[in-house]
């Protein structure tokens, strides 16, 4: 007999960047910024993303697209690879993600992509942390505790029997 189970999933919801804390709204005044620096002449989509690390430092990155699609990087994908490559003993703490178009930011808050949850989830495996999402669109901004809400039933390196934790 089938059992159904309830995944909850709890987040905070604000509607300006004057409500948060000043880290918070510091993380989300930088991931907007980035957004309208990324390279997306295809989609017109531009993404920003903004790391806090573990010691206050924050890294950013943009999405990039390129005309051999997939070979473009999602912004959240890039500013954690950036940290990783740069910081590599400095830990993700939150990421901050926004989007605009021509017409500006973006009105709603925008989700990573399924690639980009799978980053978050294996970084916050690796650090054995937990990362906190600050989701800004120009009307809202949503903020998860941590990145593994975004991907219940995550896979990891204990699927792949190696080197389990």
């Amino acid at each position: 007999m089938a059992k159904a189970i309830n995944i909850p999933f709890i987040y905070e919801e604000y509607n300006r960047p004057e409500d948060l804390n000043p880290d918070d709204r510091e993380l989300i005044l930088t991931a907007r910024d980035a957004a309208l620096k990324a390279y997306a002449p295809y989609s017109g989509f531009l993404v920003g993303a903004a790391v806090r690390l573990n010691s206050g430092k924050i890294v950013v990155g943009t999405n990039v697209e390129n005309a051999a699609f997939p070979s473009g990087i999602c912004a959240e994908r890039n500013a954690l690879s950036n940290a990783s490559a740069n910081h590599p003993d400095d830990i993700p703490v939150a990421l901050a993600i926004a989007a605009a178009t021509a017409d500006g930011m973006d009105a709603g808050p925008v989700s990573p992509c399924g690639n980009c949850r799978q980053v978050i989830a294996e970084e916050e495996y690796r650090s054995g942390k937990n990362i906190r999402i600050l989701l800004s669109g120009k009307d809202k901004i949503q903020i998860i505790e941590k990145g593994g809400e975004l991907l219940p039933l995550q896979f990891n390196r204990n699927n792949l029997k190696l080197n389990p934790r």
